[in-house]
């Protein structure tokens, strides 16, 4: 029997509870370390057996029960641990003799508690490790943790290597109890020269630090660490040096091949799962960046979707306007001639007179509200030349601090290298004012205004929801610390008649003109407000960067004397009332008057008739031939025949915003009869 387990790798022992002397057999010795045959004491016997086991084996052979079973580690000669297992399958007590003799075997199942450990490990790995929500580095800490605790060293870690510097960089490492950590940045270099070895992909495993060549200059500062005995396992991508797994021992310690194959996959499968979690997290992070640009450009197309809305509104609005406006125009040209007819016949009727003039001024009025149609609408007729606007801004300074009133703190930032721009002064003037007003008002209790002056690079963003611009432009700024506008106001701020201000007190086309004069000048009108901070507008007019443009302006009314009125004149207008005072105006300055309703019929009537001293059209006229093509077949047949445009839009719409041929003029309606017998004695006479 004796001999069969030994062949089966079983060893055998036997304890006599008399003289204390254990008995093991050549196997039994072996498995435990022991040297010598025998017998040996019990405490020699115990010996052998790891400390932290020896309480539990001397109880179990104390205890003498057959089929009792215990596994224990054990420490061998050449340093390694090993694990047996224990029975008991004999117990000898012969009758008053008072002593026992208990036999049992011995079992190496260092190799089946390793697979054990291997099976648990990976386990752990898999399920609970890998697959779960950890991070890169607390993976790669969690399993450097299990596999050392499994292999019972001191230390156990993953980091990542810079080959260039020769270092390696631990975010957190395990440590067993009393074992310090090495968190951190380490130069290989101060711990011998086994980094050679790492660079060429080879694992460094060394039993003792003070017997291995590579690190015995160095095996002190290796102990000082917990690290006489170490496995540094590379982990490699595309063929260059990436990372370590590592393990430390305090003590020298000899690595089985077991333990070294379990190493390997270990770190294989670690540096998998962590470099997985770092691409799902660089995904995840791209996913939510992606995530934000979309929700940054659906805002983006938003607010785009919102200003072209705008943006068409003001010009549906722009267009309703201006016809309404020309139509108007009509109107009160009718009215205000027929008035000053009325006027001059009334002669010394003073009631008459009086009620004639109160209606020339509603019509007066009436033109100026049509005027303010036109500059929202972009077609009031400007008068543009180079303006600088630093100048402008400063001679202007002293009736914006007298229209505000001494309440309010006035801030002018005008930097004298602005560029200039291409602009009408007036209407620039009459912007500045408007917005000054404005600001005025939103500040009942006093405050501070500031009108500032700048220059803008092209791309440079102005003001948050305003688009930079392709070209340089000038930006004239007028803010207030009131009490700012809530969004839904500021949608509505250009909008022709739109106020907030008391009834009676605002006419709600103070901010729509300056919005007409900007897109007309070709440049942009923008608010920023916000309620409780206060108001900024900002008008962007392009920089002129060409030579000033001669201005485009009326013949001096006086210029051409008074001239004998004589002769024809045809007069060309489609709305009878108008067409009616403007010949009744020209007969009693004694000229000779042609009329007709549209362009046809004024060809008609000009056929064959000698040479006419002027005609006088509208622009828009019915019947497929409009004003300035009348002109122009007028001057086929009469050459250089002088023309004058009489029509209810603004001037650069009537006949195009080009300079007109020598000759031309226009004059908008309404207009006073002395206006107009001005303007054709003068064109007469010229």
């Amino acid at each position: 029997m004796s001999a069969a387990l030994e062949a089966a790798g079983t060893g055998l022992w036997s304890w006599h509870s008399g003289t204390g002397a254990v008995t093991v057999s050549p196997r039994g010795a072996r498995q435990l370390g022991l040297r010598g045959e025998g017998p040996f004491d019990q405490a020699q016997w115990l010996e052998a057996v790891h400390p932290d086991d020896r309480a539990r084996i001397a109880g179990l052979v104390a205890q003498a029960a057959v089929g009792a079973c215990i596994e224990h580690q054990v420490m061998r000669a050449d340093g390694r641990t090993a694990w047996l297992r224990l029975t008991v399958y004999r117990v000898d007590a012969p009758p008053d003799t008072g002593w026992r003799q208990v036999a049992g075997t011995y079992q190496d199942i260092t190799d089946l508690r390793l697979a054990r450990r291997r099976i648990a490990l990976f386990d752990f790995l898999g399920q609970d490790l890998y697959g779960g929500a950890a991070d890169a580095a607390e993976i790669a800490y969690r399993a450097a943790e299990a596999l050392g605790r499994a292999l019972g060293v001191s230390r156990a870690g993953y980091g990542t290597v810079d080959k260039r510097a020769e270092t390696i960089t631990i975010e957190r490492d395990w440590n067993a109890p009393g074992i310090r950590t090495l968190a951190g940045t380490l130069h290989f270099r101060d711990y011998g020269s086994y980094i050679e070895d790492l660079k060429r992909g080879e694992t460094v495993v060394f039993d003792d630090a003070r017997t291995d060549p590579r690190t015995r200059d160095t095996a002190d500062a290796l102990i000082a660490i917990s690290a006489q005995a170490v496995v540094n396992m590379p982990v490699s991508e595309d063929g260059g040096l990436v990372a370590l797994l590592y393990l430390n021992h305090a003590t020298a310690r000899v690595w089985t091949e077991e333990e070294m194959s379990l190493v390997r996959e270990v770190a294989h499968r670690t540096r998998q799962a962590v470099e997985r979690r770092r691409a799902e997290d660089e995904l995840r992070q791209l996913a939510a960046s992606l995530e934000e640009q979309v929700q940054q450009r659906t805002r983006k197309l938003i607010a785009s979707e919102a200003a072209l809305h705008q943006a068409q509104k003001m010009e549906a609005v722009g267009q309703l306007t201006a016809g309404l406006a020309h139509d108007f125009n009509n109107l009160l040209a009718a009215v205000s001639g027929s008035l000053e007819l009325l006027k001059r016949r009334a002669g010394a009727d003073a009631a008459t007179a009086r009620y004639v003039e109160v209606g020339l001024t509603a019509t007066r009025r009436a033109a100026a509200l049509t005027h303010r149609l036109l500059a929202f609408s972009r077609q009031q007729t400007l008068e543009p030349r180079v303006v600088d606007v630093h100048a402008l801004v400063a001679n202007f300074e002293d009736l914006i601090q007298r229209t505000i009133g001494p309440a309010i703190a006035l801030e002018v930032r005008s930097a004298p290298t602005l560029w200039p721009v291409y602009a009408d002064p007036a209407q620039l003037e009459s912007a500045l004012l408007n917005l000054c007003i404005n600001a005025r008002d939103a500040m009942p209790d006093g405050g501070r205004l500031v009108i500032e002056a700048l220059n803008h690079a092209p791309g440079a963003r102005v003001a948050e929801g305003l688009a930079p611009s392709d070209g340089p432009r000038v930006s004239i700024c007028v803010r207030d610390a009131g009490c700012g506008m809530p969004p839904e106001v500021v949608a509505r701020a250009f909008d022709p008649f739109f106020t907030t201000k008391p009834l009676g007190l605002g006419t709600g086309l103070g901010l729509s003109m300056v919005y007409g004069f900007a897109q007309q000048s070709g440049g942009v009108a923008h608010i920023a407000s916000a309620q409780g901070r206060g108001t900024a507008v900002h008008v962007l007019l392009p920089a002129h960067q060409g030579a000033a443009v001669a201005e485009r302006g009326t013949t001096d009314p006086a210029a051409g004397g008074s001239v004998a009125a004589s002769g024809t004149v045809v007069v060309v207008d489609d709305e009878a009332g108008v067409r009616g005072v403007m010949v009744e105006a020209l007969r009693a300055m004694g000229f000779d008057v042609l009329e007709a309703a549209d362009g046809p019929e004024a060809m008609t009537r000009l056929t064959g008739l000698p040479r006419p001293r002027l005609l006088v059209t509208d622009v828009g006229l019915p019947g497929g031939m409009n004003g300035r093509h009348l002109a122009d077949a007028a001057r086929v047949l009469f050459p250089g025949l002088g023309v004058l445009f009489v029509t209810g839009y603004a001037e650069g719409t009537a006949i195009g915003d080009v300079a007109l041929p020598a000759g031309m003029q226009v004059l908008t309606k309404p207009f006073g009869l002395e206006a107009f017998g001005r303007r054709v004695q003068a064109m007469v006479g010229g």
